[in-house]
């Protein structure tokens, strides 16, 4: 099951963007790249078709995985299906407004969902996704 699609990044510079200067947060086996949105007034209409609070974008997710991880697609998808089904069960937690890739490290080929789950949930409350907020101003 996919993540809804308010909750998916997909646009290449969406990726760039966190790349370039989100916060990094590394563990064993992921790296999680986080970056507060800034609410522009081009998505002040799509901004208000959502149910998050404040009128605040949805948090959305991006994962990174390569063929270092592993040579077969069987277990790449393996991993990234783990890996969204964490993120659904962390996202009641989640604050609005952010961009996050999941970078998946060689080591993720060891871990279990409840490997995945803890380390993502670490990541996030060290990036301050969940349980805080970045100290600078919100939008």
């Amino acid at each position: 099951m996919a993540l809804s699609k308010e909750h998916r990044l997909k646009r290449r510079q969406d990726f760039q963007d966190v790349y370039k200067s989100g916060r990094r947060r590394s563990s064993s086996s992921l790296t999680l790249r986080a970056l507060r949105q800034r609410q522009s007034p081009a998505n002040t209409k799509e901004v208000k078709l959502r149910n998050s609070p404040k009128n605040k974008p949805a948090t959305r997710f991006g994962i990174s995985i390569s063929q270092k991880v592993s040579k077969k697609a069987v277990v790449r998808n393996r991993i990234k299906r783990q890996l969204r089904a964490a993120i659904r069960h962390l996202l009641p937690n989640i604050s609005p407004g952010w961009l996050v890739v999941v970078v998946v490290h060689p080591q993720a080929n060891q871990c279990d969902y409840g490997q995945f789950l803890r380390e993502l949930e670490q990541l996030l409350v060290e990036a301050e996704v969940i349980n805080g907020h970045s100290r600078g101003s919100l939008l």
